[in-house]
C-alpha cells in the first residue's frame, strides 16, 4: 500500500527499541498521527484514516504510539522456561465442569455485544460495551455462591476500558491467562459506522464470559491464580493488550501462559471444522500442549497456520517474552471474510454456534489443567 507520512527504520526487530525523540512524537501526536509498525522493524506514522484503510485491506498492524515511549523491560524471566504436562491429566475435574458450558448464555452474550451500535475504542458505545462486560462480569461473581473473584476495568489513553477478572490461588503462583478482544470496527466508519463484530469479537468475549461463570459456579479454587482479560482497542493496533502486557512486565509479573481467543465462530461452508492454531509469534510448548487438550477434550481435531505479524493479542505478550497461544476457527482462507463491516453478524452462511462452543471448552480445559492440583 502507500504509505502515508514519514517512515522509520528501526534498528532491530524489537518494537521498543525504536524510540522517536520525544519532541518530535508529540509532534506528529498533535497532528493526529499514530505510530504505527507493519512489519518488524519498520514503523511509520500515520493518520487515523490510514488505519481504516490498513483495517479494510486486511493489513496487519501494531500502533505503538505509546509503547515506543516506554522504556522496555526485561524478557520476562518465566517465559521460555515453562514446561507443561505432555498429557492432560485433570479429566475428572474438566469433564464434569464442560457438561455445564450453555450455550444459551454465549448466545446472549453475543447477542448483547452485538446490539452496540458498534464497540469502537473511541467511542461512547465503545466505552459503554466495556462496561457492559464490567457489569456482566461482576454479576457472575455476586451470583456465584463461593467466590473470592474480582472484576476491575483497566484504563488506558482513550475511552474504552479493557476488563481484568482475577480468580486467586491456593498460592501465588504464576499466572494463567486467557484472554479475547472486546471492541469491533467498520473500516468504511470506524467512528460511527454499524460494527456489530459478532464473530470479531464478540464470540470470543462470550467464550470468556461462559468459561468464567463455569469457574465460579463450580467453586472451582485454583492451586494458581487465573486473570479472565477483555481487551479494548485491538482493531485500533493491538492497544489494551500491548498496555497490559508491557506493564505486567515491567511489574515482573510471573505468568505460566496466555491463551488469546479472537474469533470463534465461523468455518468456511465446504471445508473441515478445525482448531487453526497459530504457529508463528506463539510459544511452541504451549501450542503443542493445547493439541494434547484438543485430542482429549474437544470434538474437532487440529491444523497448524499462521497469521503474519501483528494479527492479534497474543502479540503483546510473545514481545514481552510471556508463552501465548492462539487457537482460531480456521486455517487463513476459511475464516470470515465478512468481519470490519456491518455485515459480521450471527446470520452468515457459516457462523456456528456449536464450533464457538468447542473453543469454550479449550479455553475451560486450559485453565483447570495448569491450575489444579
Amino acid at each position: 500500500m502507500k504509505s502515508i507520512g514519514t517512515a522509520i527504520l528501526l534498528a532491530t526487530p524489537a518494537l521498543a527499541a525504536s524510540v522517536p525523540a520525544i519532541a518530535e512524537a508529540k509532534t506528529h501526536a498533535d497532528h493526529g498521527m499514530r505510530l504505527v509498525s507493519t512489519a518488524p522493524g519498520v514503523a511509520e506514522w500515520v493518520t487515523e484514516d490510514a488505519k481504516a484503510r490498513f483495517l479494510a485491506n486486511k493489513t496487519k498492524f501494531l500502533d505503538i504510539t505509546e509503547s515506543s515511549q516506554r522504556q522496555k523491560a526485561a524478557k520476562a524471566t518465566s517465559a521460555k522456561t515453562v514446561t507443561y504436562p505432555s498429557a492432560p491429566a485433570k479429566q475428572d475435574i474438566v469433564n464434569p465442569l464442560l457438561e455445564t458450558l450453555s450455550l444459551d448464555n454465549i448466545r446472549a452474550h453475543v447477542d448483547a455485544l452485538g446490539a452496540f451500535h458498534n464497540r469502537y475504542w473511541k467511542s461512547e458505545s465503545g466505552a459503554q460495551a466495556s462496561q457492559w462486560i464490567v457489569d456482566t462480569a461482576a454479576e457472575i461473581t455476586s451470583s456465584a455462591s463461593y467466590t473470592e473473584a474480582s472484576v476491575a476495568a483497566y484504563n488506558h489513553s482513550f475511552v474504552q476500558n479493557s476488563v481484568i477478572a482475577h480468580i486467586p490461588g491456593v498460592s501465588n503462583g504464576p499466572l494463567t491467562i486467557i484472554g479475547a478482544h472486546m471492541d469491533s470496527a467498520n473500516a468504511s466508519d470506524l467512528m460511527n459506522g454499524r460494527a456489530p463484530g459478532q464473530d470479531d469479537n464478540a464470540s470470543g468475549s462470550a467464550n470468556l464470559l461462559e468459561i468464567f461463570r463455569a469457574l465460579l459456579a463450580s467453586e472451582y479454587a485454583p492451586i494458581t491464580p487465573v486473570e479472565v482479560m477483555w481487551y479494548a482497542g485491538e482493531e485500533g493496533g493491538i492497544l489494551g493488550s500491548q498496555d497490559i502486557a508491557a506493564r505486567y512486565a515491567q511489574e515482573g509479573v510471573e505468568v505460566q501462559a496466555v491463551l488469546n481467543l479472537d474469533m470463534t465462530a465461523y468455518f468456511r461452508p465446504g471445508t473441515e471444522e478445525t482448531v487453526a492454531l497459530i504457529t508463528d509469534y506463539t510459544d511452541a510448548g504451549l501450542t503443542q500442549f493445547l493439541r494434547e487438550l484438543i485430542h482429549e477434550y474437544l470434538a474437532i481435531g487440529w491444523t497448524n497456520t499462521e497469521c503474519g505479524y501483528a494479527c492479534s493479542d497474543h502479540t503483546s505478550w510473545d514481545s514481552e517474552g510471556y508463552p501465548a497461544a492462539f487457537p482460531f476457527e480456521a486455517v487463513l482462507g476459511n475464516d470470515n471474510p465478512l468481519i470490519h463491516g456491518e455485515n459480521d453478524t450471527i446470520d452468515i452462511d457459516g457462523f456456528s454456534w456449536e464450533h464457538s462452543l468447542e473453543f469454550t471448552k479449550l479455553g475451560l480445559a486450559y485453565i483447570i489443567e495448569l491450575t489444579s492440583g
